[in-house]
Protein backbone atom coordinates (compact mmCIF):
# COMPACT_ATOMS: atom_id res chain seq x y z
CA UNK A 1 0.00 0.00 0.00
CA UNK A 2 1.26 3.29 -1.32
CA UNK A 3 0.40 5.69 1.44
CA UNK A 4 -0.03 9.62 0.11
CA UNK A 5 1.58 12.82 0.90
CA UNK A 6 -0.81 14.33 3.99
CA UNK A 7 -1.02 17.43 0.54
CA UNK A 8 -3.20 15.03 -1.55
CA UNK A 9 -5.94 15.06 1.70
CA UNK A 10 -9.05 16.99 1.22
CA UNK A 11 -9.85 19.62 3.91
CA UNK A 12 -12.61 17.61 5.46
CA UNK A 13 -10.51 14.28 5.33
CA UNK A 14 -6.77 15.88 6.87
CA UNK A 15 -9.11 18.39 9.36
CA UNK A 16 -10.75 14.85 10.70
CA UNK A 17 -7.12 13.15 11.25
CA UNK A 18 -5.89 16.24 12.57
CA UNK A 19 -8.74 15.88 15.12
CA UNK A 20 -8.21 12.11 15.43
CA UNK A 21 -4.47 12.51 16.33
CA UNK A 22 -3.23 10.51 12.84
CA UNK A 23 -1.99 13.76 11.50
CA UNK A 24 -0.11 16.87 12.97
CA UNK A 25 -0.58 20.34 11.16
CA UNK A 26 2.89 20.36 11.24
CA UNK A 27 3.49 17.70 8.95
CA UNK A 28 0.20 18.86 6.36
CA UNK A 29 1.77 22.30 6.44
CA UNK A 30 5.43 20.67 5.65
CA UNK A 31 4.22 18.56 2.63
CA UNK A 32 2.28 21.57 1.35
CA UNK A 33 5.30 23.76 1.14
CA UNK A 34 7.30 21.10 -0.19
CA UNK A 35 4.66 21.20 -3.25
CA UNK A 36 5.25 25.19 -3.39
CA UNK A 37 8.89 24.89 -3.91
CA UNK A 38 9.00 22.24 -6.33
CA UNK A 39 5.75 23.34 -8.45
CA UNK A 40 5.52 26.93 -8.41
CA UNK A 41 8.49 28.28 -10.21
CA UNK A 42 6.35 26.60 -13.18
CA UNK A 43 2.77 28.00 -12.44
CA UNK A 44 3.02 30.83 -10.22
CA UNK A 45 0.46 30.41 -8.04
CA UNK A 46 1.66 32.14 -4.96
CA UNK A 47 2.35 35.87 -4.63
CA UNK A 48 3.60 35.31 -0.78
CA UNK A 49 4.33 32.19 1.55
CA UNK A 50 6.56 32.86 4.91
CA UNK A 51 7.20 28.78 5.62
CA UNK A 52 8.56 29.86 8.88
CA UNK A 53 5.64 31.62 9.98
CA UNK A 54 3.03 29.07 8.34
CA UNK A 55 5.25 26.29 10.47
CA UNK A 56 5.17 28.27 13.71
CA UNK A 57 1.40 28.50 13.70
CA UNK A 58 1.23 24.27 12.43
CA UNK A 59 3.00 23.70 15.81
CA UNK A 60 1.41 25.62 18.19
CA UNK A 61 -2.14 24.28 16.59
CA UNK A 62 -0.51 20.89 17.15
CA UNK A 63 0.96 21.82 21.06
CA UNK A 64 -1.68 23.84 22.46
CA UNK A 65 -5.85 23.04 22.29
CA UNK A 66 -8.51 22.97 19.85
CA UNK A 67 -9.55 26.16 19.19
CA UNK A 68 -12.23 25.06 16.30
CA UNK A 69 -13.14 22.71 13.69
CA UNK A 70 -10.90 24.00 11.19
CA UNK A 71 -8.32 23.13 13.71
CA UNK A 72 -4.74 23.08 12.27
CA UNK A 73 -6.05 22.90 8.82
CA UNK A 74 -3.85 25.36 5.92
CA UNK A 75 -5.87 27.54 3.93
CA UNK A 76 -4.60 30.34 1.16
CA UNK A 77 -6.00 33.55 0.48
CA UNK A 78 -6.75 35.38 -2.83
CA UNK A 79 -4.16 38.68 -3.19
CA UNK A 80 -7.74 40.73 -3.02
CA UNK A 81 -7.79 39.93 0.57
CA UNK A 82 -5.73 41.88 3.33
CA UNK A 83 -3.30 40.01 5.57
CA UNK A 84 -1.78 41.42 8.66
CA UNK A 85 1.12 39.03 8.32
CA UNK A 86 1.34 38.89 4.40
CA UNK A 87 1.60 41.45 1.90
CA UNK A 88 -1.74 41.98 -0.43
CA UNK A 89 -1.14 43.72 -3.13
CA UNK A 90 -4.69 43.25 -5.43
CA UNK A 91 -3.10 41.97 -8.60
CA UNK A 92 -1.49 45.67 -9.03
CA UNK A 93 2.08 47.32 -8.66
CA UNK A 94 0.62 50.35 -6.81
CA UNK A 95 0.16 48.09 -4.34
CA UNK A 96 3.22 46.11 -4.29
CA UNK A 97 4.63 45.23 -0.43
CA UNK A 98 1.69 47.17 1.24
CA UNK A 99 1.01 45.23 4.54
CA UNK A 100 -2.58 46.05 5.79
CA UNK A 101 -2.97 46.55 9.65
CA UNK A 102 -5.94 44.36 9.94
CA UNK A 103 -7.13 40.88 8.89
CA UNK A 104 -10.11 40.38 6.45
CA UNK A 105 -13.03 39.26 8.17
CA UNK A 106 -12.76 36.27 6.15
CA UNK A 107 -9.05 35.24 7.71
CA UNK A 108 -9.91 36.30 11.05
CA UNK A 109 -12.79 33.90 11.22
CA UNK A 110 -10.19 31.22 9.69
CA UNK A 111 -7.95 32.00 12.43
CA UNK A 112 -10.81 32.01 14.85
CA UNK A 113 -11.54 28.26 14.17
CA UNK A 114 -7.64 27.17 14.28
CA UNK A 115 -6.91 27.55 10.42
CA UNK A 116 -3.65 28.11 9.23
CA UNK A 117 -2.87 30.96 6.64
CA UNK A 118 -0.31 28.82 4.76
CA UNK A 119 0.56 32.52 2.01
CA UNK A 120 -1.04 34.62 -0.15
CA UNK A 121 -2.76 33.40 -3.99
CA UNK A 122 -2.02 35.55 -7.19
CA UNK A 123 -5.39 37.34 -8.58
CA UNK A 124 -5.96 38.95 -12.26
CA UNK A 125 -5.10 43.06 -11.56
CA UNK A 126 -7.95 44.03 -8.74
CA UNK A 127 -10.31 41.28 -9.67
CA UNK A 128 -10.97 42.34 -13.32
CA UNK A 129 -9.83 40.51 -16.71
CA UNK A 130 -6.15 41.42 -16.53
CA UNK A 131 -4.62 38.49 -15.58
CA UNK A 132 -0.94 38.04 -13.69
CA UNK A 133 1.18 35.49 -14.86
CA UNK A 134 -0.85 32.35 -12.81
CA UNK A 135 -0.71 29.22 -15.38
CA UNK A 136 -2.89 26.66 -15.56
CA UNK A 137 -1.51 23.70 -13.93
CA UNK A 138 -2.94 20.80 -16.01
CA UNK A 139 -1.87 22.87 -19.10
CA UNK A 140 1.26 25.05 -18.35
CA UNK A 141 0.09 26.94 -21.90
CA UNK A 142 -3.40 27.07 -20.57
CA UNK A 143 -5.02 30.06 -18.46
CA UNK A 144 -5.93 28.95 -15.06
CA UNK A 145 -8.95 31.71 -15.30
CA UNK A 146 -9.82 34.61 -12.93
CA UNK A 147 -9.79 36.57 -11.17
CA UNK A 148 -8.75 33.78 -8.96
CA UNK A 149 -6.50 32.40 -10.51
CA UNK A 150 -4.38 31.42 -7.62
CA UNK A 151 -6.82 29.86 -5.72
CA UNK A 152 -7.75 27.56 -8.26
CA UNK A 153 -4.23 26.75 -9.51
CA UNK A 154 -3.33 26.12 -6.11
CA UNK A 155 -5.91 24.07 -5.11
CA UNK A 156 -5.49 21.72 -8.28
CA UNK A 157 -1.89 21.18 -7.77
CA UNK A 158 -2.40 20.27 -4.27
CA UNK A 159 -0.27 22.67 -2.74
CA UNK A 160 -3.32 23.46 -0.62
CA UNK A 161 -6.83 21.63 0.17
CA UNK A 162 -8.74 25.05 0.16
CA UNK A 163 -8.49 28.38 -0.77
CA UNK A 164 -10.54 32.17 -0.47
CA UNK A 165 -11.79 33.27 -4.05
CA UNK A 166 -14.01 36.44 -4.55
CA UNK A 167 -16.56 36.63 -7.51
CA UNK A 168 -17.88 39.69 -8.97
CA UNK A 169 -19.13 38.13 -12.10
CA UNK A 170 -17.24 34.46 -12.62
CA UNK A 171 -14.19 34.44 -10.71
CA UNK A 172 -14.96 31.48 -8.90
CA UNK A 173 -16.75 29.37 -11.11
CA UNK A 174 -14.85 29.58 -14.51
CA UNK A 175 -11.58 29.25 -12.40
CA UNK A 176 -12.90 25.94 -11.10
CA UNK A 177 -14.06 24.79 -14.55
CA UNK A 178 -10.65 25.16 -16.10
CA UNK A 179 -9.20 23.48 -13.22
CA UNK A 180 -11.10 20.51 -12.58
CA UNK A 181 -11.99 21.19 -9.07
CA UNK A 182 -14.74 22.90 -7.05
CA UNK A 183 -16.44 26.16 -6.78
CA UNK A 184 -18.35 27.45 -4.39
CA UNK A 185 -19.77 30.98 -4.46
CA UNK A 186 -22.43 31.27 -1.88
CA UNK A 187 -25.34 33.21 -1.16
CA UNK A 188 -23.89 36.97 -0.67
CA UNK A 189 -22.86 38.02 2.80
CA UNK A 190 -22.60 34.79 4.05
CA UNK A 191 -18.77 35.15 4.32
CA UNK A 192 -17.92 38.66 4.60
CA UNK A 193 -16.39 40.94 2.37
CA UNK A 194 -14.85 43.13 4.92
CA UNK A 195 -11.18 43.64 4.08
CA UNK A 196 -11.28 42.82 0.78
CA UNK A 197 -10.62 45.32 -1.60
CA UNK A 198 -13.82 46.48 -3.32
CA UNK A 199 -14.74 46.14 -7.13
CA UNK A 200 -18.65 46.18 -7.22
CA UNK A 201 -19.77 46.35 -3.75
CA UNK A 202 -23.20 45.24 -4.55
CA UNK A 203 -21.88 41.84 -5.91
CA UNK A 204 -18.56 41.29 -4.97
CA UNK A 205 -18.58 37.50 -3.15
CA UNK A 206 -16.29 36.13 -1.21
CA UNK A 207 -16.42 32.15 -1.56
CA UNK A 208 -14.00 29.00 -1.95
CA UNK A 209 -11.95 26.57 -4.26
CA UNK A 210 -11.62 23.24 -2.95
CA UNK A 211 -11.47 19.37 -4.19
CA UNK A 212 -14.97 18.08 -3.29
CA UNK A 213 -18.07 19.59 -2.54
CA UNK A 214 -18.12 18.39 1.11
CA UNK A 215 -14.40 20.33 1.64
CA UNK A 216 -15.86 23.81 0.67
CA UNK A 217 -19.25 23.25 2.58
CA UNK A 218 -17.08 22.48 5.52
CA UNK A 219 -14.99 25.24 5.19
CA UNK A 220 -17.25 27.84 4.46
CA UNK A 221 -19.24 26.52 7.63
CA UNK A 222 -16.73 25.91 9.41
CA UNK A 223 -15.64 29.55 9.35
CA UNK A 224 -18.67 29.86 11.38
CA UNK A 225 -17.99 27.02 14.22
CA UNK A 226 -21.02 25.33 12.45
CA UNK A 227 -20.65 21.45 10.93
CA UNK A 228 -22.96 20.73 8.23
CA UNK A 229 -24.16 17.72 6.59
CA UNK A 230 -24.83 17.56 3.25
CA UNK A 231 -28.02 14.82 2.58
CA UNK A 232 -30.89 14.87 0.67
CA UNK A 233 -34.20 13.25 2.14
CA UNK A 234 -36.18 13.74 -0.97
CA UNK A 235 -35.59 13.39 -4.68
CA UNK A 236 -34.07 16.46 -6.28
CA UNK A 237 -35.71 18.48 -8.68
CA UNK A 238 -33.52 19.76 -11.20
CA UNK A 239 -34.17 21.97 -13.88
CA UNK A 240 -32.07 22.33 -16.76
CA UNK A 241 -32.16 25.79 -17.92
CA UNK A 242 -31.51 27.26 -21.39
CA UNK A 243 -30.76 30.99 -22.08
CA UNK A 244 -29.66 32.75 -24.94
CA UNK A 245 -26.10 32.49 -23.17
CA UNK A 246 -25.95 28.54 -24.42
CA UNK A 247 -24.78 29.91 -28.35
CA UNK A 248 -21.50 30.91 -26.41
CA UNK A 249 -21.40 27.72 -24.83
CA UNK A 250 -18.80 25.28 -27.14
CA UNK A 251 -20.75 21.55 -27.90
CA UNK A 252 -18.39 20.43 -25.42
CA UNK A 253 -19.71 22.20 -22.27
CA UNK A 254 -23.65 21.72 -23.61
CA UNK A 255 -22.53 17.65 -24.08
CA UNK A 256 -21.51 18.26 -20.44
CA UNK A 257 -24.53 19.73 -18.67
CA UNK A 258 -26.31 17.11 -20.23
CA UNK A 259 -24.14 14.13 -19.53
CA UNK A 260 -25.06 15.52 -16.28
CA UNK A 261 -28.54 15.54 -16.17
CA UNK A 262 -28.90 12.11 -17.21
CA UNK A 263 -26.85 11.01 -14.61
CA UNK A 264 -28.45 12.90 -12.00
CA UNK A 265 -31.69 11.51 -13.45
CA UNK A 266 -31.02 8.21 -13.55
CA UNK A 267 -29.80 8.59 -9.95
CA UNK A 268 -33.49 9.58 -9.34
CA UNK A 269 -33.94 13.15 -9.68
CA UNK A 270 -36.60 14.91 -11.47
CA UNK A 271 -35.55 16.36 -14.46
CA UNK A 272 -37.29 19.74 -15.95
CA UNK A 273 -35.76 21.43 -19.10
CA UNK A 274 -36.99 25.18 -18.98
CA UNK A 275 -36.49 28.62 -20.78
CA UNK A 276 -34.99 31.45 -18.48
CA UNK A 277 -37.49 33.93 -18.00
CA UNK A 278 -37.20 37.51 -20.43
CA UNK A 279 -37.26 39.25 -16.98
CA UNK A 280 -33.96 37.83 -16.22
CA UNK A 281 -32.69 37.33 -19.68
CA UNK A 282 -32.38 41.46 -19.79
CA UNK A 283 -29.67 41.46 -16.68
CA UNK A 284 -27.39 39.85 -18.70
CA UNK A 285 -26.96 43.20 -20.23
CA UNK A 286 -26.95 45.28 -17.16
CA UNK A 287 -24.42 43.46 -14.77
CA UNK A 288 -20.98 44.78 -16.97
CA UNK A 289 -22.88 47.78 -16.42
CA UNK A 290 -23.15 47.72 -13.35
CA UNK A 291 -19.70 46.62 -12.07
CA UNK A 292 -18.63 49.57 -14.29
CA UNK A 293 -20.39 52.38 -12.31
CA UNK A 294 -19.46 50.64 -9.23
CA UNK A 295 -15.41 50.23 -9.93
CA UNK A 296 -15.12 53.28 -11.22
CA UNK A 297 -16.51 54.68 -7.16
CA UNK A 298 -14.45 51.85 -5.51
CA UNK A 299 -10.98 52.52 -7.79
CA UNK A 300 -11.17 56.14 -7.27
CA UNK A 301 -8.28 56.75 -5.87
CA UNK A 302 -6.18 54.50 -8.16
CA UNK A 303 -7.94 56.36 -11.03
CA UNK A 304 -7.44 59.93 -9.92
CA UNK A 305 -3.77 60.01 -8.26
CA UNK A 306 -2.15 56.15 -10.13
CA UNK A 307 -3.98 55.94 -13.52
CA UNK A 308 -0.46 55.30 -15.24
CA UNK A 309 -0.07 52.43 -13.66
CA UNK A 310 -3.87 50.82 -14.63
CA UNK A 311 -4.15 48.58 -17.87
CA UNK A 312 -5.61 49.16 -20.70
CA UNK A 313 -8.46 46.64 -19.93
CA UNK A 314 -9.40 48.41 -16.49
CA UNK A 315 -8.67 51.75 -17.69
CA UNK A 316 -11.15 51.30 -20.67
CA UNK A 317 -13.92 49.74 -18.30
CA UNK A 318 -13.78 52.58 -15.66
CA UNK A 319 -14.17 54.95 -18.99
CA UNK A 320 -17.05 53.33 -19.37
CA UNK A 321 -18.47 53.63 -16.08
CA UNK A 322 -18.26 57.03 -16.27
CA UNK A 323 -20.74 57.29 -19.30
CA UNK A 324 -23.73 55.91 -17.03
CA UNK A 325 -25.41 58.25 -14.92
CA UNK A 326 -26.69 58.05 -11.62
CA UNK A 327 -30.05 57.60 -12.77
CA UNK A 328 -29.36 54.74 -14.71
CA UNK A 329 -27.62 52.81 -12.72
CA UNK A 330 -30.40 53.59 -9.93
CA UNK A 331 -32.76 51.97 -12.84
CA UNK A 332 -30.42 48.88 -14.01
CA UNK A 333 -30.82 47.91 -10.03
CA UNK A 334 -34.10 48.14 -9.88
CA UNK A 335 -34.65 45.65 -12.80
CA UNK A 336 -32.18 43.81 -10.70
CA UNK A 337 -34.43 43.78 -8.00
CA UNK A 338 -37.41 42.83 -10.33
CA UNK A 339 -35.55 39.98 -11.78
CA UNK A 340 -34.66 38.74 -8.43
CA UNK A 341 -38.24 38.08 -7.21
CA UNK A 342 -38.91 36.67 -11.04
CA UNK A 343 -36.51 33.76 -10.56
CA UNK A 344 -37.70 33.10 -6.99
CA UNK A 345 -41.06 32.77 -8.96
CA UNK A 346 -39.91 30.81 -12.18
CA UNK A 347 -37.44 28.35 -9.78
CA UNK A 348 -40.05 27.86 -6.27
CA UNK A 349 -40.45 24.29 -7.03
CA UNK A 350 -36.90 22.94 -8.17
CA UNK A 351 -33.89 22.66 -5.67
CA UNK A 352 -31.29 23.71 -8.10
CA UNK A 353 -30.49 24.62 -11.54
CA UNK A 354 -28.09 23.24 -14.06
CA UNK A 355 -26.22 25.76 -16.49
CA UNK A 356 -22.79 25.74 -17.95
CA UNK A 357 -20.11 27.37 -15.85
CA UNK A 358 -17.84 28.77 -18.80
CA UNK A 359 -17.64 28.48 -22.95
CA UNK A 360 -15.54 24.93 -23.18
CA UNK A 361 -11.96 23.95 -22.02
CA UNK A 362 -9.50 26.71 -20.37
CA UNK A 363 -7.97 29.04 -23.48
CA UNK A 364 -4.40 28.36 -24.68
CA UNK A 365 -2.10 31.83 -23.52
CA UNK A 366 -1.91 33.75 -20.58
CA UNK A 367 -2.83 36.85 -21.55
CA UNK A 368 -6.73 36.85 -20.99
CA UNK A 369 -8.54 34.35 -18.59
CA UNK A 370 -11.99 33.68 -20.36
CA UNK A 371 -15.23 35.12 -20.36
CA UNK A 372 -17.09 35.35 -17.09
CA UNK A 373 -20.49 35.88 -19.03
CA UNK A 374 -21.96 32.18 -17.45
CA UNK A 375 -21.37 33.41 -13.83
CA UNK A 376 -23.03 37.11 -14.23
CA UNK A 377 -26.49 36.55 -13.72
CA UNK A 378 -26.33 34.62 -10.32
CA UNK A 379 -23.72 36.85 -8.82
CA UNK A 380 -25.95 39.63 -9.20
CA UNK A 381 -29.06 38.19 -7.99
CA UNK A 382 -26.63 37.28 -5.05
CA UNK A 383 -27.36 33.43 -5.71
CA UNK A 384 -25.96 30.40 -3.96
CA UNK A 385 -23.27 28.36 -7.15
CA UNK A 386 -21.42 25.44 -7.17
CA UNK A 387 -19.21 24.17 -9.77
CA UNK A 388 -17.92 21.11 -10.04
CA UNK A 389 -16.61 18.66 -12.95
CA UNK A 390 -18.55 16.68 -15.08
CA UNK A 391 -16.34 15.58 -18.49
CA UNK A 392 -13.68 16.12 -20.67
CA UNK A 393 -13.13 18.50 -23.43
CA UNK A 394 -11.45 17.69 -26.98
CA UNK A 395 -8.32 18.34 -25.59
CA UNK A 396 -9.03 16.13 -22.51
CA UNK A 397 -9.44 19.38 -20.01
CA UNK A 398 -11.69 19.29 -17.37
CA UNK A 399 -15.44 20.99 -17.90
CA UNK A 400 -17.46 22.35 -14.98
CA UNK A 401 -20.85 22.59 -14.75
CA UNK A 402 -23.03 24.43 -12.04
CA UNK A 403 -25.73 23.95 -9.72
CA UNK A 404 -27.37 27.44 -9.05
CA UNK A 405 -29.76 27.49 -5.88
CA UNK A 406 -32.48 29.71 -4.57
CA UNK A 407 -31.05 33.07 -2.08
CA UNK A 408 -30.26 31.12 1.61
CA UNK A 409 -30.98 28.01 0.11
CA UNK A 410 -26.68 27.17 -0.02
CA UNK A 411 -26.95 23.57 1.67
CA UNK A 412 -29.39 22.24 -0.49
CA UNK A 413 -27.42 23.29 -3.70
CA UNK A 414 -24.21 21.94 -2.41
CA UNK A 415 -26.07 18.67 -1.47
CA UNK A 416 -27.47 18.71 -5.13
CA UNK A 417 -23.72 19.35 -6.60
CA UNK A 418 -22.41 16.31 -4.55
CA UNK A 419 -25.44 14.39 -5.67
CA UNK A 420 -24.41 14.84 -9.18
CA UNK A 421 -20.71 14.56 -8.51
CA UNK A 422 -21.92 10.94 -7.18
CA UNK A 423 -23.77 9.69 -9.99
CA UNK A 424 -21.06 11.07 -12.49
CA UNK A 425 -18.98 8.80 -10.88
CA UNK A 426 -15.10 9.10 -11.51
CA UNK A 427 -15.10 11.92 -14.40
CA UNK A 428 -16.38 14.67 -11.96
CA UNK A 429 -13.56 13.98 -9.07
CA UNK A 430 -10.83 16.29 -8.99
CA UNK A 431 -8.41 13.63 -8.89
CA UNK A 432 -9.02 12.52 -12.26
CA UNK A 433 -8.93 16.02 -13.95
CA UNK A 434 -5.71 16.17 -11.94
CA UNK A 435 -4.34 13.49 -13.70
CA UNK A 436 -5.10 14.63 -17.32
Amino acid sequence: MVLRPPREMGALEAARAIEAGTLTSEALVRSCLERIEARDGALHAFTAVDAQAALRAARAADAGPRRGLLHGLPFAAKDLIDTAELPTAYGSPIYRGHRPRADAACVALAGEQGAVLLGKVATSEFATQTPGATRNPLDLDRTPGGSSSGSAAAVADHMVAVAFGTQTTGSIIRPASYCGIVGYKPTAGLISPAGVKALSPSQDTVGLLAREVADAAFFAFGLHGHAVALACDAPLRIAVCSSRQWAHASAAMVEAVERCALALERAGARLQRIELAPELEVVFELQPAIVAFEARQALAFERLHAAGALSERLSARLAFGAQISPQEYLSMRQAVERARERFAEQFAQFDALLYPAADGEAEVGLDASGSPRFGALWTVLHLPCVCFPAARGPSGLPLGVQMVGRLGDDLRVLAAAEAARRALGDAARPEAAHAA
